[in-house]
């Protein structure tokens, strides 16, 4: 059976010791770590903070699968190769496997040009640490097609690809189509469920219309053997249920 984890998306405002008991009491062996203002890791947090978190989760022995960064490495303004690094050194004083990264910006012309050669760059000045740099299903790159496609032209194992199974969904692309492009690159999934494609709030997995059990029949097929993570987006919706109700849910649809 895959390990299961949960983002901190899920739990805004929690304190560590919280999100370690959510992991105990559903069974997750890992997290993924929302790197952003006001979460339990920041750009800016430092070498002291990062300590302290690294430190409370292994005690708890929870792994923090992934730093989950807001960087657009195909955006036309900024420096994305010297955030992805520095989201980069973040994961490696947490021991964290992966960073992961989004696309460009909505209406970027041809964006996948920069997403290559900036996730090439940042490839060729990864240290060896460990950490892998993942380019998510999401924003200017939906489809497994269109990640398969920067990834293939980065041409790293260092650079994968983190499929989000709602965004190839809502863009009309079946999920045996996701998983056979994206197989080669797949290192990290995040599981949710919505409602419709024009409806992205949270559904309870198993409980909206995304098929979630026909997701996770494609993964074993391909023999994915990865962290299934649950994205329950409660910062964005605050009137969510608790991700508790959400693990409970995840967890019911496995058991199928």
């Amino acid at each position: 059976m895959n390990p299961l984890a949960f983002s901190t998306l899920g739990t805004p405002g929690a304190p560590v010791d919280e999100v370690v008991r959510i992991a105990a009491e559903h069974g997750c062996a890992g997290v993924e770590l929302r790197c952003a203002d006001g979460d339990l890791i920041a750009p800016d947090s430092t070498a002291a903070e990062l300590r302290a978190v690294e430190r409370a989760f292994a005690e708890a022995g929870v792994e923090i699968v992934a730093v989950c960064s807001y960087t657009r490495v195909a955006r036309p303004d900024g420096d994305p190769v010297a955030e992805v690094l520095r989201h980069v050194e973040i994961a490696e004083a947490l021991g964290a496997r992966y960073v992961r990264v989004f696309g460009g910006v909505e209406g970027q012309a041809d964006p996948a040009p920069a997403a290559t050669e900036r996730l090439a760059e940042v490839a060729a000045r990864l240290p060896g640490n460990g950490v892998d740099v993942l380019l998510e299903t999401h924003d200017v790159f939906l489809t497994g097609q269109a990640v398969a496609a920067v990834l293939s032209g980065v041409g790293s194992e260092r650079v994968g690809a983190l499929w989000d199974v709602v965004n190839p969904w809502r863009a009309g692309e079946p999920p045996a189509r996701t998983a056979d492009v994206l197989a080669p690159h797949l290192r990290h999934v995040q599981i949710k469920d919505a409602a419709s494609p024009a409806d992205l709030a949270p559904v309870l997995p198993g409980h909206g219309a995304v098929g979630v059990p026909a997701v996770l029949a494609e993964l074993d097929r391909i023999g994915y053997a990865g962290y299934l993570a649950l994205e329950w987006e409660r910062v964005w919706y605050p009137d969510a249920p608790p991700v508790g109700a959400a693990l409970t849910a995840f967890r019911e649809v496995l058991g199928r």
